[in-house]
């Protein structure tokens, strides 16, 4: 089959826990020659206002997914994509056995510094400091200070909090791909080598769920994928794709 022409695109690019929306910036600038059309997800973290994605008009539907970002969309937009882009995904997160376990009980001191109390802005500064130090996680090896600005620049108010916690008991009951995801389709699988958050055998698991996915591997990369070629790359597959 010949390529599909790269025009008529919609894109939905959903980010992860503790992401923003407005990350996904440079993306829209490098397939804005391409005319392609993006609708970005916001969970509403920090002073951001949710947004649930959705599609409108003709085209290839996309969906391109940062760490937990394909598990909160709606399933039925999920559904109705023709490819998917999992970057530095996951179907389920809490690997079986004593590492399961392990992460369990950190996922519950997460959640434990994420409540309400014992003042407004104690909690709110408690909340940042725990978003700030799982995102220099994410991001190594790399440094904190490449990450682009998000809900961690600042304390994290009632509404922030409820949200983050209700995606982080999410992210605990995810065991396998999320509701609605496409039979079928084509799908991309990025792998960040030297992710601190999505362990191996979690990553292993996923390739398990997706054998006909493509994998592309991004050495020395962590969570936040902030090193290696990573978009010229996932374009290029976008636009090397059969019709459908």
């Amino acid at each position: 089959m010949a390529p599909r022409d790269p025009s008529g695109v919609q894109v939905i690019g959903m980010h992860g826990w503790a992401g923003d929306g407005a990350n996904w910036g440079p993306w829209l600038e490098a397939t804005a020659p391409l005319g392609w059309q993006w609708s970005c997800g916001e969970r509403g973290y920090g002073a951001r206002s949710p947004v649930d994605p959705a599609w409108s008009g003709a085209g290839r539907r996309v969906v391109i997914g940062h760490s937990m970002g394909a598990h909160l969309l709606d399933p039925e937009v999920l559904a109705a994509a023709d490819a998917v882009v999992l970057l530095a995904g996951f179907g389920r997160f809490v690997p079986p056995g004593p590492a399961g376990r392990r992460l369990r009980a950190a996922l519950a001191g997460m959640a434990a510094e994420l409540a309400d109390g014992p003042s407004e802005i104690e909690a709110a500064l408690r909340a940042q400091a725990l978003l700030r130090r799982f995102l220099a996680e994410a991001a190594r090896p790399d440094p904190y200070e490449l990450l682009p600005p998000g809900p961690a620049d600042a304390p994290v108010g009632t509404a922030g909090r409820a949200r983050l916690r209700r995606d982080l008991a999410l992210l605990e009951r995810c065991e396998g791909l999320p509701p609605g995801f496409p039979a079928g389709v084509p799908v991309l699988i990025v792998e960040a080598e030297a992710d601190r958050i999505v362990s191996p055998p979690v990553r292993a698991l996923l390739r398990q769920e997706l054998p006909q996915a493509e994998v592309l591997r991004l050495e020395g990369a962590g969570h936040c994928l902030l090193r290696g070629p990573l978009m010229a790359p996932v374009i290029d597959w976008l636009q090397r794709l059969p019709e459908g």
